[in-house]
Formats: structure tokens, C-alpha cells, sequence
């Protein structure tokens, strides 16, 4: 590097006698790009705040224009927002419904985040799960509670199977887990076609390819008339962070995500904690599916899973995989669907206009973290001394 900088000074004061100075402050100009990202080195608390408010106000801004560009008074979309998701206890109940499946499909995906295995087939493990659960249903004799007893161990073991197979392939072979777990849930689907199909599972006397109902004999009880999802969800999400921070097993999970070869030199067993890991996450996944199945639809369909195992990674990465966190960010994510829902009922508001909306706001949300872990240093703004 300095022997280019002489070259450079020497042209430079052969040709137009400009000093030396100059010569290497331009070198240096042209050898740094206009803008490069750095990451920070620490961030207060406050200035975590500072971000993320100016990003939701920049998200609520933004979303203002798109209100204005269709021809909507922004103010009452936002009202309605708010109250098509706590307006009355009917709101309040459904989108408390959203929220249990995306908080505990969260926390799912997230112990395999934790691990750095990246687990993008929650979908199929929630339809696997709600496969599982309806199968009791349907080829038992049996009703009330030891039915839904049964329905959750075979949902909790359908989808920790489904998602057993690529951490295993991952571990054994070293597989790229996030086409193998995506692929995995357009087989869940077709599967969950197949069955729609069969006889067994229709309705008695039915020809419309649809799973009969089950609430007649497969019902979550209610608890303030929200199906008793909501306790399950927050309890949880209280194991989920004393699993990961307060035992051996949540231990190991950190030292292989961190660094794989560390976890082998510490003499660990890296292939049957990354199978171990990979199923639960794929069993809190097939508990979601009898959840829905049990709790808020009654039936088994393919909006059964309904984006939640997409939306789900969203979350986890919103809270930064903290179990707790994923609670207020599930929620805020839930309000967001439930009130895009409302908007386009009360205010004639295209569905795509509203799910537009969500996205916006989700983008910016999630830039917050970007700009809490990095900054942009622009050219001139800071100077450097390299030496060769």
C-alpha cells in the first residue's frame, strides 16, 4: 500500500507539483467507498429506544402516503386498526386467536435459530401436526378429554418426526436444511389433499373434498371465551426460555450455534443435539396444529397452517429470539392482521393495499435492527491510518 501511495505522490508532483499531502489524502479518498457499514461496538438502552420509535413513526409516515395515494384518510385507518383488533371483547378474542399460533410457532422456530439450523418448514409441521391430531378423530371411538389427550401426543409426534427427518439429514450428511424444510411442506399440503379425498375423513353423505368437522367431539375448553390456547402459549413461552438459559440441554444449544467445531472439541454430541433440537421445535410446531384444529377452527383445512409457519420467523427474528420478547412482537404482528382485516371491511380498502400496509410496516420494523447492531459511515466523515 505505501508503494503505491509513493507512486502515486511521485506522478502526482511530476505532473502538476501539487503537494504531498494532497497527493495521499486523495489516494485515500479514492481507495474508500462513499459509504461502508460498520458494527457497532455497544448501544444503550436508550438509543435501542431512539430506533425503534423512529422507525415506527417513519412505518406509520409511510403508510400514511399509501392511505392518501388510494384516497383514504389515514387517522381513521389507523383508528380503525386499533379498534378492529381491542375495539370489543369479540376482537380482543380473535386476535388474541391469531396471536397464539404465531407465539408458539415463534418460539418453535426460534430454538432452531438458536442452534443456526434454519427451520423454514413450520407450515408443514403445523398441517402434520393437525394431520396427526384430526387421524385420532377420525379412526378412534373415543371423545372429551382423553381424545384431546391423544390428539396432542400425535400432533406433538407427527410434526417432531416431519421435522426430525432434516435435522437428521442435516447432522448426518450435511444437508441444506432450509430447501429440505421448505420442500417438506408442499408434501404436507399434497398429503393433506390426498386425505381430503378419502371418505373416512369427509363428512357422512359429503362429495365436497373437505375434512369433516370435529368441534362436536374435539373442542378446547374456553377460558374468558378464548379456547385455552392462550394459557398453553404463555406457558410455553416461560419453559422455552428456562429450557434455553437455565439447563444443560439449553446450554448445548448455544455452544453449537455459536461454533459447531467448539461443541465437537468439548466433546459434545453435535449430531444428537441438532436432531434432539430440530425435533422439539418441530413438536411445538405439531402442537400448534391440534391447537388450531381443537381450538380455533374445528376442522383440518389448508389454511390451517395459514403463513403462520412464515410469519412465525418474522417474529423470532423481531425479539431476537428472546422468549419473552416474541409475547409483544406476536402481538403487535397479530394486531397488524387483525386490523388490515377490519380496515377492508369498514373503509373498502383492497386486501392487497392492506396486506401492503403489514408489509411496510414489518420492513421497517425489522430495519431496527439493522441500525441498532451497525452504522453507515460515509466518505470524509471519519479517517483512518493504514499501514502496509
Amino acid at each position: 500500500m505505501k508503494s503505491l501511495n509513493k507512486k502515486f505522490h511521485a506522478a502526482d508532483l511530476g505532473s502538476s507539483g501539487a503537494s504531498g499531502g494532497d497527493a495521499e489524502a486523495l489516494a485515500c479518498d479514492l481507495k474508500q467507498p462513499f459509504v461502508r457499514i460498520s458494527k457497532r461496538e455497544s448501544t444503550t438502552l436508550g438509543f435501542k429506544a431512539f430506533v425503534i420509535s423512529a422507525c415506527l413513526i417513519l412505518a406509520l409516515l409511510t403508510g400514511a402516503l399509501l392511505f392518501i395515494a388510494i384516497g383514504k384518510n389515514p387517522i381513521e385507518a389507523y383508528k380503525t386498526i386499533l379498534t378492529g383488533s381491542f375495539g370489543t371483547a369479540t376482537t380482543f378474542r380473535q386476535t388474541i386467536v391469531i396471536w397464539i399460533p404465531l407465539l408458539v410457532t415463534g418460539l418453535a422456530v426460534g430454538l432452531a435459530f438458536k442452534m443456526k439450523f434454519w427451520n423454514i418448514g413450520g407450515e408443514g409441521q403445523i398441517l402434520m401436526g393437525g394431520i396427526a391430531a384430526t387421524a385420532m378423530v377420525v379412526y378412534t371411538g373415543i371423545s372429551g378429554v382423553p381424545l384431546l389427550i391423544v390428539m396432542t401426543i400425535a400432533a406433538v409426534i407427527g410434526g417432531g418426526i416431519f421435522a426430525a427427518v432434516p435435522g437428521f439429514f442435516k447432522a448426518k450428511w450435511g444437508t441444506n436444511e432450509t430447501l429440505f424444510t421448505l420442500m417438506l411442506n408442499y408434501i404436507a399440503i399434497n398429503l393433506l389433499t390426498f386425505l381430503q379425498h378419502q371418505s373416512a375423513w369427509k363428512a357422512p353423505g359429503s362429495n365436497f373434498p373437505i375434512v369433516r368437522d370435529i368441534s362436536d367431539r374435539a373442542a378446547l375448553p374456553t377460558v374468558f371465551g378464548i379456547h385455552i390456547g392462550w394459557i398453553f402459549a404463555l406457558l410455553i413461552a416461560v419453559l422455552v426460555y428456562l429450557y434455553l438459559n437455565k439447563t444443560k440441554q439449553g446450554y448445548e444449544i448455544s455452544v453449537v450455534g455459536d461454533s459447531i467445531n467448539t461443541a465437537r472439541y468439548a466433546g459434545m454430541s453435535t449430531n444428537r443435539i441438532q436432531v434432539r433440537t430440530v425435533a422439539l421445535s418441530g413438536a411445538l410446531c405439531g402442537f400448534v396444529g391440534f391447537m388450531q384444529v381443537a381450538g380455533a377452527d374445528g376442522t383440518l383445512t389448508q389454511s390451517t397452517s395459514g403463513g403462520v409457519g412464515f410469519t412465525a420467523i418474522t417474529v423470532a427474528w423481531l425479539a431476537k429470539l428472546n422468549p419473552f420478547a416474541m409475547i409483544v412482537v406476536a402481538m403487535f404482528i397479530a394486531v397488524l392482521q387483525r386490523g388490515s382485516l377490519a380496515i377492508q371491511s369498514q373503509m373498502r380498502i383492497p386486501a392487497s393495499a392492506a396486506d401492503l400496509l403489514t408489509g411496510l410496516i414489518l420492513f421497517f420494523m425489522l430495519a431496527t435492527d439493522f441500525f441498532i447492531e451497525y452504522k453507515l459511515i460515509f466518505r470524509g466523515s471519519s479517517q483512518t491510518q493504514e499501514e502496509a
